[in-house]
This record gives structure tokens, C-alpha cells and sequence, in this order.
């Protein structure tokens, strides 16, 4: 849901994104401050005055909640964990933290971080608020961003996994058991049902006439409650993984391509007679690259018969690859960060063979289906 967006930039190394459904929310951020809340508060200022105001305490409203979510991010660098990138979406923003934490005390740190930072720029804003002597304006905007940042940090506080008061239960449960998997599934459940308790008052809402903020609420709880259960799932998939090595389940009889050969024959010859999706481009025994549906669907259809193959291709120095010795759990880590389909598996130089994504679901669902 969030892979896609608008780049930034960057802050303290991390990516910062919009979702194409931020820009939803802020539309209607801005609609509702600039027609609802100021011309309500502040009757005499003009309508441009309004707009005007509605449209910079929205911006500076997804600069807190970047702030909030940058604040998990640094925590967590500080403590040795890879954060890729911060995506603002129409639910706020989240931040992608590519591994779990390593201790509950960690854990608790991260979780902290966010609401603490919340709060803290609600009593920056309040205090802002009071000041005399400056235009009316700063006051007004100044006055929303505190309230709103200080239920920004109590909201999240909540015990509901995964807004960041479930992730403060989850790491006292697992400090309590030493057991991140019951730790886990206890604050995911909190969370489904935090999740169907919103959905259930979105209803309510819906019921009784306040429509617009019932959808609004059902719509939080169906976000959290898909992402407590897909948070377990994913701990444990990634404990079914490590033990496993990419050996395992790698397909060995691969299948290679000359970089001279045209990307039509590639697609005729060799993408639908085999159904593979991926093939490294070999020369004299020599790796050139990797080819997949994804570079051939990105040449224009009328040039197919012209380009070659080596024209298509990543240059292997740009290839990410694996070795047949590397945990499963680091290969499903990879796959899912740079949100590719398939490596190659490369050994003394030479690729060996491939793993792709379907090979892993596989193997988990075989085990699954086993009870193993």
C-alpha cells in the first residue's frame, strides 16, 4: 500500500516520501481549517486570510508527524537498526524499519521516541500561542498545532499494537517473558481488537448523523486492525525462515542469456517458453548482468526487435545478490526493503542459481500446511 510516492528528500540519512494518498488528507486538512476552524474562531479575518492560515498550519501539521516519525528513526539508527524511508500517508506517516529490535529495552526507547516528540512540540506550539505583540496569526496557528500535537502523542500512546503505545506493552510483555513471539501475538491482539473497537464507534458514529467522522474513525480501526494481524504474521514468517539457507530452496538449473540477443527473441525464446521472469546475461563464461519482465516492460513495445538484451539489463556491479550459505530470513528482509522479485545466488564469482520471492512463500506455506 505504501510502496508508492513522491521522493523529498532526505533527513539523517533516511528517505522521506509522500504517498499519493497524502495528498488526499491534506486537501482536506487544509479545506476544513481554512472554511471550518478559522472562520469560526476568528470570524473577522478575511477568507484569504483564512486560506492562508489553513494552508501553513497544515504544512507545519506533516512536519510534526515527519518530526514524530523522524524521532523513531533516529532512536533506532542510534541503536545499530537500518531505517530505509518515511512515507507520509492519508493515516499520517510510518516509518520502515527494516529489523526488529533486539531487546524490550530497545524496543522501548523506539516506541517512546515519537509520542515524547509529539508532546514536546504541542508545548512548544502552546507556548507559542500566548505570545503578544506578533501578528494574529501565529498565535491562531500555534494554538491548533499544540492541541493537535498533544493528541498526536496521546493518541498513539494507546496500548495497540502497532501504534507505538502497543509497541511500549509489547516490549514490557517481552521483558516480563523473554519471549518476543507471545510478547507479540499478546500486543497484536490488543491491537485487532483496539481496531474493531474503532470500527465498531465509526459506526456508531455513522448511525447517528456524524458520518464524515465515523467513516474517518472505521477507517483508522481497518487500518489497525490489518496491521496488528499482518505485524504477527510477518515475526512469524521471519522465525520460520532463520535456520534456512538460501541452498535450500534455490532453483539451481538456470537459465542464461546472451547480451547480443534482441529483447524480442528474449521474450519469444526464452520469457514465455520457460515462464522465468529473470535470466543473467552471460558472455564467455562471464556474468554482464541480470535481465527481467521488469527492464522489458520498461523498453517501448516498437522497440523490442531492435534493442539488444544488454541495452535491457542491470549491470551486475548494480546487482544485489546473495550467497547459497545466507539465512532466508535476510534473503525475505532484502526482497521486501528494495521491494524486488528475485536475486541471483552467486558463489566464487559465478551465479549458481536464483531465489525469488514465490520460492520463499513456498516453503512457507509446505511448513505451514505441515505444522512444522
Amino acid at each position: 500500500m505504501l510502496r508508492g510516492g513522491v521522493p523529498i528528500g532526505r533527513a539523517f540519512g533516511v528517505a522521506l516520501r509522500l504517498n499519493y494518498s497524502w495528498f488526499i488528507v491534506f486537501a482536506l486538512v487544509t479545506w476544513a481549517l481554512a472554511f471550518g476552524y478559522f472562520p469560526t474562531v476568528h470570524p473577522r479575518w478575511s477568507l484569504a486570510t483564512s486560506i492562508t492560515a489553513g494552508v501553513i498550519t497544515s504544512l507545519l501539521f506533516f512536519g510534526s508527524v515527519l518530526a514524530h516519525e523522524l524521532s523513531h528513526s533516529v532512536v533506532a539508527q542510534s541503536m545499530g537498526i537500518p531505517v530505509r524511508s518515511i512515507t507520509l500517508f492519508i493515516f499520517g506517516g510510518v516509518s520502515e524499519i527494516t529489523q526488529e529490535p533486539k531487546s524490550p529495552r530497545d524496543e522501548f526507547r523506539m516506541a517512546l521516541a515519537g509520542p515524547m516528540c509529539s508532546l514536546l512540540l504541542g508545548g512548544i506550539f502552546w507556548a507559542i500561542s500566548y505570545l503578544r505583540g506578533v501578528p494574529e496569526m501565529i498565535p491562531a496557528i500555534a494554538f491548533w498545532l499544540g492541541w493537535i500535537n498533544i493528541f498526536l502523542g496521546v493518541f498513539n500512546l494507546i496500548p495497540g499494537f502497532p501504534l507505538d503505545g502497543g509497541r511500549v506493552l509489547r516490549s514490557l510483555l517481552w521483558w516480563r517473558s523473554g519471549n518476543l513471539r507471545g510478547a507479540t501475538r499478546a500486543a497484536s491482539g490488543i491491537g485487532r481488537g483496539v481496531g474493531y473497537l474503532f470500527i465498531f464507534g465509526g459506526i456508531w458514529f455513522i448511525f447517528t448523523g456524524n458520518w464524515f467522522n465515523g467513516i474517518w474513525l472505521a477507517l483508522i480501526g481497518w487500518f489497525l486492525e490489518s496491521a496488528a494481524a499482518g505485524s504477527y504474521r510477518q515475526l512469524l514468517m521471519q522465525e520460520m525462515l532463520q535456520g534456512h539457507t538460501v541452498s535450500e530452496i534455490m532453483t539451481r538449473d538456470c537459465l542464461v542469456v546472451p547480451p547480443d540477443l534482441s529483447v524480442e527473441q528474449l521474450v519469444n525464446e526464452h520469457i514465455l517458453k520457460s515462464g522465468r521472469r529473470c535470466f543473467p546475461v552471460v558472455r564467455d563464461g562471464h556474468v554482464e548482468g541480470l535481465v527481467s519482465i521488469h527492464d522489458v516492460r520498461a523498453m517501448p513495445r516498437e522497440a523490442w526487435p531492435t534493442k539488444r538484451v544488454n541495452e535491457a539489463m542491470i549491470p551486475f556491479d548494480k546487482v544485489k545478490w546473495v550467497t547459497p550459505d545466507q539465512d532466508l530470513a535476510s534473503v525475505m528482509s532484502l526482497l521486501t526493503e528494495d521491494d524486488i522479485n528475485q536475486l541471483p545466488v552467486v558463489q566464487d564469482h559465478n551465479i549458481v542459481g536464483m531465489i525469488a520471492r514465490d520460492n520463499l512463500l513456498s516453503f512457507i506455506r509446505t511448513r505451514t500446511e505441515l505444522g512444522i
